[in-house]
């Protein structure tokens, strides 16, 4: 179970997730969870907070519309295919050129979080995975206010049945996590606010800053 994992019988954190924070280290962290599970809202918290500054977050979702624009849909699959190529191909770039940063994706395939793992082990960076789990009636409710058009209640399940499958605690760990921590949410009656309170970063600036 990870360190601030919720009270699962009552639904409520345990007094020990209040304070104090939980530090994370310099390096490289990962969010891990389906689409509308929080991640966006809790990575805007911090940045809000000045707990980390906008440098220090990569996200796929950013890349992808600074080099294709908010509407821009690929004609085909080989153009959607080569369109993630050079999304993940820039994400990388930044992270190589930081290695402390907030990686912000999906990350609930094995795939996914090896690629990422893989380039902090080439420069010795740790790696903590913060997970974004919340039950799929909440998952579902959150992806409805925030209207969403590009995915479907389909996708959203599906995101969540990998995620229940493929990315529990032991094996973030066994991938390479040097820790793991949940992000409470909506069940928790926990706002991106207060999420962000819970934890505080050594996300290191890059040389010359």
């Amino acid at each position: 179970m990870p360190e601030n994992s919720p009270d699962r019988a009552g639904g409520h954190p345990r007094p020990h997730d209040l304070t104090p924070p939980i530090r994370i280290p310099a390096g490289l962290v990962v969010l891990v969870g389906p689409p509308a599970s929080g991640k966006t809202g809790f990575v805007r918290a911090l940045v809000e907070r000045r707990q980390v500054d906008v440098e220090a977050v990569v996200s796929s979702d950013e890349i992808r519309t600074e080099l294709f624009g908010a509407s821009a849909e690929p004609a085909d699959s080989g153009a959607a295919d080569a369109a993630d190529a050079r999304i993940f191909e820039e994400r990388d770039r930044r992270i190589v050129a930081r290695l402390s940063v907030i990686a912000e994706s999906t990350n609930v395939t094995p795939q996914a979080r090896e690629r990422l793992i893989g380039l902090a082990r080439r420069f010795g960076a740790p790696v903590t995975v913060l997970r974004f789990a919340p039950d799929v009636a909440d998952l579902l409710q959150q992806y409805t206010e925030r209207g969403r058009t590009d995915l479907t209640e389909v996708d959203v399940r599906a995101y969540a049945a990998v995620m229940s499958r493929d990315a529990g605690v032991d094996r973030l760990r066994d991938e390479g996590a040097a820790a793991v921590h949940d992000v409470p949410g909506r069940r928790q009656s926990v706002t991106p606010g207060e999420a962000a309170d819970r934890f505080t970063f050594a996300l290191c600036r890059p040389p010359g800053r």
